[in-house]
């Protein structure tokens, strides 16, 4: 299915369910702009695969979405925008694109210890825009991090409340709250989903920053500022009481995805299975 040009159509990848925190956002901020969603969940995670591979599929995946009608791009995974954010701006000029930065800055902003932590996969700290945040909005500040290895497995299979879920976490944030940690940074789309347990390890007094809002704000500037950001639908004398459709497509088994959307999103919607072949997507 390709949506339609008008209004402007967002289309939205990661490797999995993870993204899902980011279009919930988006579905708030931009309720009347169309979404296509990828989920590459037959490679899911990224998080430890080569910067080689993740670039690969960004660029097969951003030509799928553009196919379909897709006029701005949001990277909603952290570890394909630290391996290919800038890859993917010098391969397509033309297209906007909107990308996860670690929420570093109102971290170092927001942090009263001045001890930061970082939960993200292996390639988003390998990659250089983890390291650019941290040089030029952390100076003077502790960031600790962990890759919280098995969590976004846990996450993509819906067992968020599960034992298994809170002992990684607990492995990941104690070290941190003893060291006096007192904001963390979810650095994977997938990691917004726990946060209800993680509040729970760190407690109140603890800051826990998501930045998929931040990350619907901008797709907004992006949007006016290429003037493709649609009016509200009271002003045009539309109907706005039904938000834009949103198409979903996965590389790994539709059935799952499926089940998972209500868990994650809160909405039952079809999900069409495309097939990877000679590293492009079908």
């Amino acid at each position: 299915m390709t949506l339609p040009s008008s209004p402007a159509a967002i289309g939205i990848f990661d490797s999995g369910v993870g993204g899902l925190s980011v279009l919930r956002a988006i579905r708030t901020q931009l309720p009347h702009h169309p979404v296509i969603y990828l989920a590459d969940q037959g490679h899911v995670p990224y998080g430890t695969r080569t910067k080689e591979e993740v670039r690969s599929f960004a660029e097969a995946i951003t030509r799928f979405l553009l196919d379909r009608g897709a006029r701005v791009i949001v990277v909603a995974c952290n570890a394909a925008s630290a391996a290919s954010l800038y890859y993917l701006r010098e391969t397509f000029p033309d297209v906007p694109f909107v990308g996860m930065e670690p929420a570093v800055k109102p971290a170092a902003a927001e942090t009263r210890s001045g001890v930061i932590g970082v939960l993200a996969t292996p390639v988003t700290f390998q990659g250089e825009l983890f390291a650019s945040v941290v040089e030029r909005f952390a100076v003077g500040k502790t960031v600790l991090t962990d890759t919280c290895p098995g969590l976004v497995h846990q996450i993509e299979t819906g067992q968020i409340d599960a034992p298994r879920t809170r002992e990684i976490l607990e492995q990941a944030l104690r070290p941190m709250l003893a060291q006096g940690m007192d904001t963390v940074v979810m650095g994977c789309t997938h990691y917004p989903f726990a946060i209800p347990v993680i509040r729970q390890i760190v407690g109140p007094e603890v800051k826990v920053i998501d930045p998929a809002p931040a990350v619907a704000r901008q797709t907004e500037r992006v949007l006016a500022a290429h003037k493709w950001l649609e009016r509200p639908r009271e002003e045009t004398g539309l109907n706005c009481s039904e938000p834009a459709p949103v198409c979903f497509y996965t590389t790994g088994d539709p059935p799952q995805l499926k089940e998972m959307l209500p868990i994650l999103l809160g909405e039952e919607h079809v999900v069409k299975y495309v097939q990877w072949r000679t590293g492009t997507l079908h």
